[in-house]
C-alpha cells in the first residue's frame, strides 16, 4: 500500500470540518448516502443491536465557552428561515400545501412526525420527496450502478492505494465492527465508504433490521394510502453532486471519520437535537464553532455549499413548483435545503408562493 499524496498533517488541520460537511449531506441532503448504508446494513453480517450514545456538543460549549456559544446563536438567529422544520405553502385559489424538512435517518425520535405534519401528510393528495426511486430497491440499486464511474474506481484503483497502512487498518477494523468486509467496498469511492463508517452503530443496526429512514417511511406510507408520490431528483443526480467534488475532499472526510472514532456519536447527537428542536439555522454555526477553521476548509465549504446545497435547491424548487400548483401537497426534503437566501423556502416565495412556519 502507498500513502496518499495529501499529508496526514493537512488532514488533521482540517479535521473535522470536511467530515462534518459530509455528514450534513448524509443526514439532510443526500438520500443516496442513506440508501447506500441501508443496502450495506442489509448484509447477513450486519452489526447487531447497539445502544445509541453521544452528547450534545452545544450544551458542552455553552458551559465551557459562553462567548463562542453566543456568537453561534447570533449567527443562527440571522439565518433566514432558520427556525422550524414544518412550513405551510399557500397561493391564491389553491388548497394549502405543506413542507417538511427531513433527516435521512431511522432514529425513532425523527420518525415520529409532529402531529400537524402527520395530519398534513395523511390529508394530502400528493407526496413529494427528493427521489421516488427509494421506493423500489431494485430501481435504486440500478441507479447506483448505472454510472459506475461516479461511485467506483474504474481504473483499477482500490482504497488501499490511497491510504497509509495505519489508516487502512483503521478502515478495515471500522468496517468489520459494522459487519462489512473491506473487500466488498475496496473499489468504492471514498464518499461511499464514508457513509458506511460515519453513522453510529445504532443507526446501522436499525437499518439491518429493516427500519426505514424518514423519507422512505413517508413515501411508503403514502403509497400504502393510495397517494401519488413524486420525486424531485434522480439518485444519479445526487451522486453526481458528490462526485463533482474533488476526491481529496472525500479522502479527508474518510480519514477524519477514522480519526474521530466514537466521537462521531456526539456530532450525530448534536445534529439530531438541533433538528428535533427546529433550530436548523444553528447547524452551520454549530459546525463552525466546534471545529477549527482554516483557508483550506473555507474553500472546501464554498465548493460544497454551491454544488451540494445551492445548486440542488434551485432544481428542487423549480421542479416542485408545478406540482405545488395542484394544491394539497405534502413535500419532504432534507432540512438544510430550507434555510438561507438560497434555500428552498425563499426560492418558492420567488415563484409566487407564501411560505410560513407552522409551530
Amino acid at each position: 500500500m502507498m500513502t496518499t499524496s495529501i499529508s496526514r498533517r493537512a488532514f488533521f488541520l482540517a479535521a473535522p470540518g470536511n467530515l462534518l460537511l459530509w455528514l450534513i449531506a448524509a443526514f439532510h441532503m443526500l438520500l443516496v448516502a442513506a440508501l447506500f448504508v441501508a443496502l450495506l446494513a442489509a448484509r447477513p453480517a450486519a452489526a447487531g443491536e447497539a445502544a445509541c450514545t453521544g452528547r450534545n456538543l452545544m450544551v458542552d460549549l455553552q458551559q465551557s465557552d459562553p462567548a463562542r456559544y453566543a456568537e453561534a446563536v447570533k449567527e443562527a438567529e440571522a439565518t433566514p428561515n432558520g427556525k422550524g422544520i414544518f412550513w405551510k405553502i399557500e397561493k391564491p385559489g389553491l388548497a394549502p400545501s405543506w413542507l417538511l424538512g427531513s433527516m435521512h435517518v431511522t432514529d425513532p425520535r425523527v420518525l415520529a412526525l409532529p402531529p400537524r405534519a402527520q395530519a398534513a401528510h395523511d390529508a394530502a393528495n400528493t407526496i413529494i420527496i427528493e427521489s421516488d426511486e427509494i421506493l423500489d430497491e431494485r430501481k435504486a440499486t440500478a441507479a447506483l450502478l448505472a454510472r459506475p464511474e461516479l461511485t467506483m474506481f474504474t481504473d483499477g484503483t482500490t482504497i488501499d492505494k490511497l491510504l497509509s497502512a495505519e489508516d487502512y487498518k483503521r478502515l478495515e477494523a471500522g468496517l468489520k465492527q459494522r459487519g462489512i468486509p473491506l473487500s466488498a467496498v475496496s473499489r468504492m469511492r471514498p464518499w461511499m465508504i464514508s457513509s458506511a463508517v460515519a453513522l453510529p452503530a445504532c443507526e446501522l443496526a436499525r437499518k439491518a433490521r429493516g427500519v426505514q429512514f424518514l423519507d422512505q417511511k413517508i413515501a411508503t406510507d403514502a403509497v400504502a394510502e393510495g397517494k401519488e408520490v413524486k420525486g424531485l431528483e434522480t439518485l444519479a443526480e445526487q451522486i453526481q453532486a458528490m462526485a463533482d467534488l474533488p476526491v481529496e475532499f472525500h479522502m479527508k472526510s474518510l480519514i477524519e471519520t477514522l480519526e474521530l472514532g466514537a466521537k462521531m456519536n456526539d456530532v450525530v447527537e448534536t445534529m439530531t437535537d438541533l433538528y428535533l428542536s427546529g433550530d436548523i439555522g444553528m447547524t452551520m454555526p454549530m459546525l463552525k464553532t466546534v471545529t477549527a477553521s482554516n483557508e483550506e476548509q473555507a474553500g472546501d465549504y464554498a465548493a460544497f455549499e454551491q454544488r451540494v446545497i445551492l445548486d440542488r435547491n434551485k432544481v428542487m424548487a423549480e421542479r416542485a413548483a408545478p406540482i405545488l400548483d395542484g394544491g394539497n401537497v405534502f413535500m419532504a426534503v432534507g432540512a438544510l435545503h430550507l434555510p438561507g437566501q438560497g434555500g428552498v423556502i425563499e426560492l418558492l416565495r420567488k415563484q409566487g408562493f407564501t411560505v410560513t412556519a407552522v409551530n
